[in-house]
């Protein structure tokens, strides 16, 4: 255990903090911060890469107000399940990331994907759709 980090069951070198909850067989990778302190839901069987970043929460108003706004601004994320989520990218407060979609690396999401979708870029936009018509033989196809 890395000192300073609070302890996880998922990865030593990972920052998780809130009380999210988190499905049987998700993998998180090292470097990663997931931040359940505005509700986050992630199911199972999910893969979040190394370096991957979840945030519940924003205080970009408060600093921009000089603190005249108050508050951090709070709204749950909930992650559906078998869901891949690739290297280093982010995904903002409020969103939805529904069933079997893929996540490219270094994606911001600031918006739902709907399932089986690939989005990548920043802000990510849909790229692709998951093709599971033959379990054995998943695809990925561009739009």
């Amino acid at each position: 255990m890395s000192d300073g980090l609070p302890k996880n069951p998922y990865n030593e070198h990972s920052w998780i903090i809130g009380e999210p909850t988190i499905g049987e067989g998700t993998w998180i990778g090292a470097f990663t911060v997931i931040d359940g302190s505005g509700g986050l839901e992630i199911g199972p069987g999910c893969d979040i890469s190394s370096g991957v970043h979840i945030y519940t929460h924003s205080s970009a108003l408060r600093c921009v107000s000089g603190r005249l706004y108050p508050n951090v601004d709070r709204a749950s994320v909930r992650i559906g399940s078998r869901v891949f989520i690739g290297a280093n990218a982010v995904i903002n407060k409020g969103v939805y990331i529904g069933d079997e979609a893929i996540i490219a690396a270094g994606a911001v999401v600031t918006a739902d994907v709907p399932p089986r979708t690939v989005v990548g870029g920043v802000p990510a936009r849909a790229i692709g759709r998951v093709d599971l018509s033959d379990p054995s033989n998943p695809r990925t196809t561009a739009l």
